[in-house]
């Protein structure tokens, strides 16, 4: 059965290939700003399966404290290389979109969907509780460190767009120190919470370690990081013209479209093995992504937009950050005790549903774009 799945999932990606080239073409015989947009979108998709793909194959290879960092560090390369394409462009509300939109679809859309297959063939599932109470914890300072900025925005008259772009880079080295001090925590000093989940995975590829061409796919890494930062300038030079065309929000395809975009290799990844109830694994991807981007994508990016001249910082749209609490909450609430089920799965997926509709329907804000 897992075969099938495989190799379906591998046959989609391939046939997924063909919006490189498609993409390139629309680009440069100017087939218009929507199929360019829409093309590149879909090109790459396969590409960020692939380069997390070849990380996992790497970080095989280079052992598991080494591998570790790789996958740390590259595990939402793609996310970063879009908003970094995006911020070059000035687009600093697509990027801030994007960024909520990553942790609101990771722990509504992803553990939803994870924990709703999961248990349609599990009657319920288990994870580790002690991790996920502090992962919890870590999500909540994330929505802190970008809520008080913006209330330091709200109740202050006259701010400076300078000094709320230094408070951002302070809180944002404070946000990668602790980024660190995470994988610290997972890697080293209380690694045993996080064996269960992935004890499985390491057993199923320690006997291919010696198989595994390096040179490969550290060269394959290479092209399609390329191949992301091509496709990420073509979707982004097109965005404000297609979005407009297809009668969408900049707020809306920055806090939905893009992130599925970015994530669903991923998304796919965390959905199949808790299908084969694996649930820590799957909570590890799906929630350890978010924090990720909380902890590590916005703070490089806010610290990126200072080195760039462009005034990247962490005042949010408050309604992104209502949406951000809510999806925290929810999610920090069903998952604290350990064990799910899919009446869980559903309540998330009915949450990022209102959320979605209420993005959708939210009037365009100035300046997102």
């Amino acid at each position: 059965m897992m075969s099938i799945i495989m190799f379906n999932k591998t046959t989609i990606l391939s046939i997924l290939l063909i919006f490189i080239p498609l993409s390139l073409g629309s680009e440069y015989l100017e087939w218009g700003a929507s199929i360019t947009f829409i093309t590149a979108g879909l090109a790459i998709v396969p590409l960020a399966a692939f380069m997390g793909q070849a990380t996992e194959e790497i970080a095989v290879v280079v052992g598991p404290n080494l591998g570790g960092l790789l996958n740390a560090t590259f595990g939402n390369a793609t996310e970063l290389i879009l908003a970094l394409v995006a911020l070059n462009e000035g687009l600093i509300g697509v990027v801030k979109a994007t960024i909520t939109g990553s942790i609101i679809g990771n722990l509504l859309l992803v553990v939803g969907f994870s924990m709703l297959l999961g248990g349609l063939r599990y009657k319920e599932q288990e994870f580790q509780s002690v991790a996920a109470r502090v992962n919890a914890s870590s999500m909540n300072l994330a929505v802190i460190a970008i809520l008080l900025p913006t209330a330091v925005q709200y109740t202050s008259s006259g701010i400076e767009e300078q000094t709320l772009q230094n408070l951002s880079v302070a809180v944002a080295v404070v946000l990668i120190l602790v980024y660190g001090l995470t994988l610290l925590f997972s890697m080293k000093t209380h690694a045993y919470l996080y064996e269960v989940g992935v004890a499985a995975e390491e057993e199923a590829t320690e006997e291919d370690t010696t198989n595994i061409n390096l040179s490969k796919w550290v060269i394959i890494l290479l092209l399609v990081t390329l191949g992301v930062a091509i496709e990420s300038e073509l979707l982004v030079n097109s965005l404000e013209e297609a979005t407009s065309s297809l009668g969408l929000t900049a707020l809306f395809t920055g806090v939905i479209l893009l992130p599925i975009v970015g994530n669903a290799a991923e998304h796919a990844t965390a959905v199949t093995v808790a299908m084969k109830n694996k649930m820590d694994l799957s909570m590890s991807v799906a929630v350890g992504s978010s924090l990720q981007i909380a902890l590590f994508v916005a703070p490089v990016l806010v610290i990126a937009g200072w080195v760039l001249g462009q005034p990247m910082d962490l005042d949010f749209n408050p309604f992104e950050l209502v949406a951000v609490a809510v999806a925290v909450l929810i999610t920090n609430s069903i998952s604290s005790d350990g064990r799910s089920n899919w009446l869980e799965g559903t309540l998330l997926l009915a949450t990022y549903a209102v959320i979605g509709l209420a993005f959708y329907f939210h009037p365009v804000v100035e300046g997102l774009g």
